[in-house]
Protein backbone atom coordinates (compact mmCIF):
# COMPACT_ATOMS: atom_id res chain seq x y z
CA UNK A 1 0.00 0.00 0.00
CA UNK A 2 1.04 3.63 -0.71
CA UNK A 3 1.34 6.16 2.41
CA UNK A 4 -0.83 8.53 1.12
CA UNK A 5 -3.65 5.64 1.76
CA UNK A 6 -2.53 5.39 5.14
CA UNK A 7 -3.00 9.30 5.56
CA UNK A 8 -6.14 10.59 7.93
CA UNK A 9 -8.81 11.68 6.17
CA UNK A 10 -11.95 13.67 6.88
CA UNK A 11 -13.95 11.39 4.15
CA UNK A 12 -14.77 8.09 6.31
CA UNK A 13 -18.05 7.08 4.74
CA UNK A 14 -17.79 5.27 1.09
CA UNK A 15 -21.51 4.97 0.28
CA UNK A 16 -24.62 4.82 2.60
CA UNK A 17 -27.23 2.28 1.52
CA UNK A 18 -30.92 1.04 2.82
CA UNK A 19 -32.31 -2.45 1.22
CA UNK A 20 -35.03 -4.31 1.96
CA UNK A 21 -35.25 -7.62 2.59
CA UNK A 22 -35.55 -9.04 -1.49
CA UNK A 23 -32.16 -7.15 -1.71
CA UNK A 24 -33.38 -4.46 -3.77
CA UNK A 25 -32.51 -1.16 -3.74
CA UNK A 26 -34.73 2.15 -1.62
CA UNK A 27 -32.34 4.42 -0.65
CA UNK A 28 -28.22 4.71 -1.52
CA UNK A 29 -25.86 7.73 -1.90
CA UNK A 30 -22.08 6.60 -2.70
CA UNK A 31 -19.71 9.69 -1.86
CA UNK A 32 -16.43 8.22 -3.68
CA UNK A 33 -17.01 8.38 -7.66
CA UNK A 34 -14.17 5.97 -8.08
CA UNK A 35 -15.26 2.98 -6.08
CA UNK A 36 -18.46 2.36 -8.24
CA UNK A 37 -19.05 4.79 -11.00
CA UNK A 38 -21.45 3.09 -12.58
CA UNK A 39 -24.95 2.06 -12.01
CA UNK A 40 -24.95 -1.58 -12.43
CA UNK A 41 -21.90 -1.95 -10.50
CA UNK A 42 -23.38 -0.29 -7.62
CA UNK A 43 -26.24 -2.55 -7.81
CA UNK A 44 -23.89 -5.79 -8.14
CA UNK A 45 -21.85 -4.75 -5.15
CA UNK A 46 -25.12 -3.63 -3.15
CA UNK A 47 -26.09 -7.50 -4.33
CA UNK A 48 -23.03 -9.23 -3.26
CA UNK A 49 -23.25 -7.38 0.06
CA UNK A 50 -26.91 -8.32 0.73
CA UNK A 51 -25.83 -12.26 -0.14
CA UNK A 52 -23.06 -11.66 1.91
CA UNK A 53 -25.12 -10.46 5.20
CA UNK A 54 -28.91 -11.02 5.03
CA UNK A 55 -28.46 -14.34 6.91
CA UNK A 56 -25.14 -13.49 9.30
CA UNK A 57 -25.78 -12.07 12.90
CA UNK A 58 -22.80 -10.10 12.64
CA UNK A 59 -23.09 -6.39 12.39
CA UNK A 60 -19.52 -5.98 10.69
CA UNK A 61 -18.20 -7.21 7.32
CA UNK A 62 -15.41 -7.30 4.90
CA UNK A 63 -16.07 -7.25 1.04
CA UNK A 64 -13.73 -6.16 -1.69
CA UNK A 65 -11.04 -4.34 0.42
CA UNK A 66 -14.15 -2.52 2.19
CA UNK A 67 -15.65 -2.18 5.37
CA UNK A 68 -19.26 -2.62 5.73
CA UNK A 69 -21.22 -1.95 9.01
CA UNK A 70 -25.24 -2.89 8.85
CA UNK A 71 -27.99 -3.45 10.70
CA UNK A 72 -31.32 -5.23 9.90
CA UNK A 73 -35.00 -4.43 10.84
CA UNK A 74 -38.24 -6.33 10.04
CA UNK A 75 -38.12 -5.36 6.00
CA UNK A 76 -35.04 -3.11 5.87
CA UNK A 77 -31.16 -3.79 5.84
CA UNK A 78 -29.14 -0.74 6.95
CA UNK A 79 -25.61 -0.23 5.44
CA UNK A 80 -22.70 2.59 5.73
CA UNK A 81 -19.68 1.34 4.38
CA UNK A 82 -16.04 2.56 4.55
CA UNK A 83 -11.88 2.04 3.30
CA UNK A 84 -10.91 -1.02 4.89
CA UNK A 85 -8.80 0.98 7.21
CA UNK A 86 -11.54 3.48 8.32
CA UNK A 87 -12.30 2.67 12.17
CA UNK A 88 -15.84 0.50 12.87
CA UNK A 89 -16.56 2.36 15.32
CA UNK A 90 -17.21 5.92 13.50
CA UNK A 91 -18.76 3.97 11.41
CA UNK A 92 -20.79 2.33 13.56
CA UNK A 93 -21.61 5.47 15.29
CA UNK A 94 -22.93 6.90 11.94
CA UNK A 95 -25.27 3.70 11.27
CA UNK A 96 -26.52 3.84 14.66
CA UNK A 97 -27.56 7.84 14.18
CA UNK A 98 -29.09 6.89 11.15
CA UNK A 99 -30.98 4.12 12.38
CA UNK A 100 -32.11 5.82 15.84
CA UNK A 101 -33.04 9.50 14.04
CA UNK A 102 -35.09 7.22 11.44
CA UNK A 103 -36.47 4.94 14.23
CA UNK A 104 -38.02 8.31 15.41
CA UNK A 105 -38.98 10.09 12.44
CA UNK A 106 -41.11 7.04 11.16
CA UNK A 107 -42.26 6.25 15.09
CA UNK A 108 -40.60 3.71 15.54
CA UNK A 109 -42.07 2.06 12.85
CA UNK A 110 -38.59 1.21 10.69
CA UNK A 111 -40.21 -0.89 8.05
CA UNK A 112 -40.21 -0.65 3.73
CA UNK A 113 -43.70 0.96 3.47
CA UNK A 114 -43.31 3.70 6.14
CA UNK A 115 -40.23 4.67 4.86
CA UNK A 116 -41.00 4.58 0.96
CA UNK A 117 -43.72 7.07 2.52
CA UNK A 118 -41.93 9.58 4.22
CA UNK A 119 -38.55 9.35 2.13
CA UNK A 120 -38.14 13.48 1.94
CA UNK A 121 -37.52 13.08 5.80
CA UNK A 122 -34.61 9.88 5.28
CA UNK A 123 -33.34 11.69 2.45
CA UNK A 124 -32.91 14.49 4.94
CA UNK A 125 -31.57 12.60 7.59
CA UNK A 126 -28.41 10.84 5.58
CA UNK A 127 -27.55 14.69 4.02
CA UNK A 128 -27.71 16.04 8.05
CA UNK A 129 -25.24 13.33 9.08
CA UNK A 130 -23.12 12.85 5.92
CA UNK A 131 -21.97 15.12 3.24
CA UNK A 132 -19.45 14.23 0.48
CA UNK A 133 -18.16 11.36 2.93
CA UNK A 134 -17.42 13.34 5.61
CA UNK A 135 -19.32 12.77 8.92
CA UNK A 136 -21.32 15.88 9.89
CA UNK A 137 -23.26 14.67 12.97
CA UNK A 138 -23.15 11.69 15.18
CA UNK A 139 -26.07 12.22 17.45
CA UNK A 140 -29.66 11.55 16.72
CA UNK A 141 -30.72 14.17 18.56
CA UNK A 142 -29.07 16.26 17.15
CA UNK A 143 -29.85 15.39 13.47
CA UNK A 144 -33.72 15.39 15.16
CA UNK A 145 -33.34 18.93 15.78
CA UNK A 146 -32.27 20.32 12.31
CA UNK A 147 -34.18 17.91 10.40
CA UNK A 148 -37.62 18.74 12.44
CA UNK A 149 -36.98 22.39 12.25
CA UNK A 150 -37.02 22.06 8.43
CA UNK A 151 -39.76 20.34 8.17
CA UNK A 152 -41.97 21.66 10.56
CA UNK A 153 -41.17 25.62 9.01
CA UNK A 154 -41.77 24.64 4.92
CA UNK A 155 -45.51 24.39 5.50
CA UNK A 156 -45.98 26.99 8.19
CA UNK A 157 -45.69 29.44 5.67
CA UNK A 158 -48.77 27.87 3.61
CA UNK A 159 -50.90 28.52 6.74
CA UNK A 160 -50.14 32.35 7.27
CA UNK A 161 -52.81 33.27 4.62
CA UNK A 162 -55.46 30.85 5.89
CA UNK A 163 -54.83 31.92 9.32
CA UNK A 164 -55.08 35.77 8.52
CA UNK A 165 -57.86 35.17 6.71
CA UNK A 166 -59.99 33.10 9.48
CA UNK A 167 -58.54 35.39 12.31
CA UNK A 168 -56.67 32.88 13.80
CA UNK A 169 -54.07 34.76 15.92
CA UNK A 170 -53.09 32.55 18.22
CA UNK A 171 -52.06 29.86 15.13
CA UNK A 172 -50.09 32.84 13.72
CA UNK A 173 -48.24 33.46 16.62
CA UNK A 174 -47.40 29.97 17.35
CA UNK A 175 -45.75 29.68 13.81
CA UNK A 176 -43.64 32.86 14.24
CA UNK A 177 -42.57 31.37 17.63
CA UNK A 178 -41.20 28.08 15.73
CA UNK A 179 -39.65 29.89 13.18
Amino acid sequence: MDSTSLEPSLYTVKAVFILDNDGNRLLSKYYDPELYPSMKEQKNFERNVFNKTHKADNEISLLEGLTIVYKSSIDLFFYVVGSVQENELMLMSVLNCLFESLSHILRKNVERKCLLDNMEGVFLVVDEIIDGGVILESDPQQVLQKVNYRLMSEPAYGFVLLDYITGNLEAQTDRSQLL
